[in-house]
């Protein structure tokens, strides 16, 4: 995370700063967003369909992601007793809480996408 306590700002900006850095290296890399929005838009997945569902990612990466996910407690992991053993994952309440921000970002892509392509 920067160190921003040697720069000129109030408090408050200094706060919201420091909030920002927070999300966006608790949000960064390729698949997270995405990840928490398929979750969002789809409910309750189990890896496998998480993978098919995220063409393009190694299963070591999206296990890495959705452990950096749990962690945080944006998303929970729940192993089922069944046999096979069935590991399904969904959003928690407080990922839930990012619903607003994934609209936007989605929004703000399809405007963008948009935009580049005219």
């Amino acid at each position: 995370m920067a160190d921003y306590s040697n720069t000129i700002m109030s408090e408050e900006c200094h706060q919201q700063i420091r909030a920002l850095s927070d999300t966006m290296e608790l949000l960064s890399g390729k698949w997270k967003l995405i990840i928490l929005g398929t979750l969002l838009r789809n409910g309750t997945m189990r890896f496998m369909e998480l993978k098919r569902t995220l063409v393009g990612i190694a299963p070591k990466k999206l296990s890495k992601d959705l452990q950096e996910l749990e962690l945080n407690r944006l998303i929970r992991r729940e192993v089922k007793d069944t046999k096979p053993i069935t590991v399904e994952y969904s959003l928690t309440d407080h990922g839930r809480t990012l619903e607003t921000l994934l609209g936007e970002a989605i929004e703000w892509g399809l405007n963008h996408r948009k935009e580049i392509i005219k």
